[in-house]
């Protein structure tokens, strides 16, 4: 959810004429654009984060059909990448690997974005050097260094910006600082959200969907004589107010008796040390990092609380060795991941219980990339992991096994580029989550490693101004772990997710037009794909259509913006019985940003979000296919007016 402040603090320190930290470049135009190494990734660049502005992840990915992120709750907001949950991608953040699968009502990885550099997703086939279980694809996000925010010759500059929405009056305010000196420079960002319950198109409240966000980010890095960058960086995310008792669920009707709301406190925190230079040679180009991660989530309760921590510790070394065609970059990773769960009766202690679940990987691999003359591109890589599961009762299984890419490219004209992938990917042995862990649970003696096929068609044309493309996919995942409290350490389930996308884009010299459109048909065990089933997996997806519009007049330096994001209706199952018809919506956006001439540091913004007031669930929310069971979905915000200004010294 975006959290946002009020900016008449903003306003009166204009008159201030601090020094900027540096010189205001033409706003850009554009929504997410396609701009990375291969047909089949899907990049978010700085410049498609700063037009786009996104308050939640959401936003960063509103204009991919083929990326969906569900709830109006960032705390429960997951990411779906052709369909599949974004647990089944290697996740990282600025290269620690995130082991965040702690709670099912919960988010998966809980991420700021106002601190974001960029994002690159390779969705199915995934490099082999994207890291371990990559078994749908891959997802990279990176936070900003003091390069992205400090012109050269600068030594120190800031940001502050404040922001506030109509919508559940809601206040944010954030500082970034940055400076350098000599080989050192450093960073720091801290940013405080709060808000009152928001509403739906029909006025009715949305509930726990109050702001409570603290985020924070430092980084600190030594730039060597002799070219290497030694960088730290440390980033913190805390989420502390009432959600739904079921945090991805608005209301739920029946079952046993539970509040309506409880209080979540989750608090996510990622430490990471990269290593790279700028000395390289054909034979070397090295890349180490080593990074610890850890997400705490508390239930909080008058008679009971549960306490979930998951936490990885994760390394890698690679380095890239530059040969006449190409490149191969061949290296080691391992990781160590733990989930435990804590649960305390305050009625009754003899129910208190406490299990943790352990999970160990080295990886081994290498990914050769290649030129194979003026229209041909060839990447293929291979990787090997050894992993160990321990059980929450000290049972151990160990596993091994190998994974394999292919990716080609075809330029047939100047015009018309083919591309095609596959990747058959061994994903080892999950850990369960959290909160379903049973100190009665039984393991069975073998536990089936997950494995994944993933493929992929497209075709792009390039037209000058135009752009035209086109993309089949499918993944299927086989024996992905599905444990339960009830069923089990050892239930296992096969999911499958294909479809299309089609796409257009047209950019003059001031503005641009784009369409996106994806039908995706997703199953679990052979049925359509239900909310419940899927959890981990998939939902039900169906037809999909986005659109953005922006032009900037230069001579009244403000540029203006529309999105709309269309998802057709579909019919909603539950293991191969018809429930009820998922409902379709239309919602449009609207933005206009301001940046005067008088005062280049300074920057207004105002947005007009769900501009028809329309009471819709994102595609992907929990439960729309049970409404009439009782379960009420979490709807997105009505309309809602927010404004924004940002001043750069």
């Amino acid at each position: 959810m975006r959290s946002l402040l009020s900016f008449t603090s903003v306003l009166a320190l204009v008159s201030a004429q601090a020094v900027w930290a540096q010189t205001a470049d033409q706003f850009l135009l554009g929504t997410i654009v396609l701009e990375t190494s291969s047909a089949n990734d899907v990049g978010v660049d700085a410049d498609d984060l700063e037009r786009n502005d996104p308050g939640d992840l959401q936003d960063v990915f509103k204009n991919e059909p083929t990326v969906s992120v569900s709830s109006s709750v960032p705390l429960s907001q997951k990411v779906f990448v052709n369909g599949i949950e974004e647990t089944n991608l290697a996740t990282t953040i600025d290269g620690a690997r995130q082991n965040n699968k702690i709670f099912h009502h919960n988010a998966t990885t809980y991420i700021d974005p106002e601190i974001l550099k960029q994002v690159r997703i390779d969705p199915g086939v995934a490099p082999a050097d994207a890291g371990p279980g990559a078994l749908a694809g891959s997802i990279g996000y990176e936070t900003k260094d003091v390069d992205d925010l400090l012109a050269p010759g600068l030594g120190f500059g800031g940001i502050l910006s404040s922001e506030y929405t109509s919508n559940g009056d809601g206040f944010s305010t954030s500082l970034t600082l940055f400076g350098r000196s000599g080989p050192v420079e450093a960073l720091g960002y801290v940013k405080v959200a709060n808000g009152d319950i928001r509403t739906n198109g029909d006025g009715n409240d949305i509930l726990g969907s109050a702001a409570g966000l603290h985020s924070g980010l430092f980084k600190v890095a030594l730039n060597a004589q002799n070219g290497g960058r030694f960088e730290l960086s440390y980033e913190d995310v805390e989420d502390d107010e009432l959600r739904p008792y079921r945090a991805d669920i608005g209301l739920l009707a029946g079952g046993r008796p539970v509040p309506a709301t409880r209080r979540y406190v989750l608090n996510r925190r990622n430490l990471a040390f990269n290593y790279t230079t700028t000395q390289t040679t054909e034979m070397w180009d090295p890349k180490f990092s080593l990074s610890y991660s850890v997400t705490d989530l508390g239930l909080l309760e008058d008679s009971q609380q549960s306490d979930g921590t998951t936490d990885s510790i994760s390394g890698s070394f690679q380095n890239t060795f530059t040969l006449q065609n190409g490149s191969v970059t061949a290296g080691m990773d391992f990781y160590r991941d733990e989930a435990e769960n804590i649960y305390r009766s305050f009625s009754n202690p003899a129910f208190n219980q406490a299990s943790t679940e352990k999970s160990r990987n080295v990886g081994i691999f290498a990914q050769g990339r290649f030129d194979l003359g003026d229209r041909t591109k060839l990447s293929t890589g291979l990787r090997y992991d050894w992993n160990k599961l321990t059980g929450i009762e000290g049972s151990t299984f160990s596993d091994s096994g190998l994974s394999a890419n292919i990716t080609g490219e075809f330029a047939v004209n100047d015009i018309l580029t083919l591309s095609a992938g596959a990747s058959s990917v061994w994903g080892g042995i999950p850990l369960a989550e959290n909160f379903i862990f049973n100190t009665a649970w039984v393991y069975p003696d073998h536990l089936e490693a997950v494995t994944a096929k993933n493929y992929f068609l497209s075709a792009n044309a390039d037209l000058g101004a135009w752009n035209l493309k086109a993309k089949l996919f499918r993944t299927d995942l086989e024996n992905a772990r599905t444990a339960s409290y009830r069923a089990g350490p050892g239930v296992t389930a096969d999911a499958s997710s294909k479809g299309f996308e089609l796409g257009a884009s047209y950019a003059w010299e001031r503005g641009f037009f784009s369409i996106g459109y994806s039908d995706i048909d997703s199953t679990v065990n052979g049925f359509p794909a239900d909310g419940f089933t899927g959890r981990y997996l998939t939902q039900p997806f169906g037809e999909m259509l986005t659109m953005a519009v922006a032009h900037e007049f230069e001579q009244h330096d403000l540029t203006v913006g529309v999105d709309a994001q269309f998802a057709f209706s579909l019919q909603g199952s539950y293991a191969g019985a018809p429930t009820n018809v998922i409902e379709s919506y239309e919602v449009v956006n609207a933005f206009a940003e301001w940046n005067p001439k008088q005062y280049k540091n300074f920057t207004l913004r105002g947005e007009i979000n769900n501009v028809f007031d329309q009471t819709y669930a994102e595609r992907g929310t929990y439960g729309q296919e049970f409404a009439n069971d009782g379960v009420t979905p979490l709807y997105e915000p009505g309309r809602s007016i927010s404004i924004r200004g940002t001043l750069r010294f």
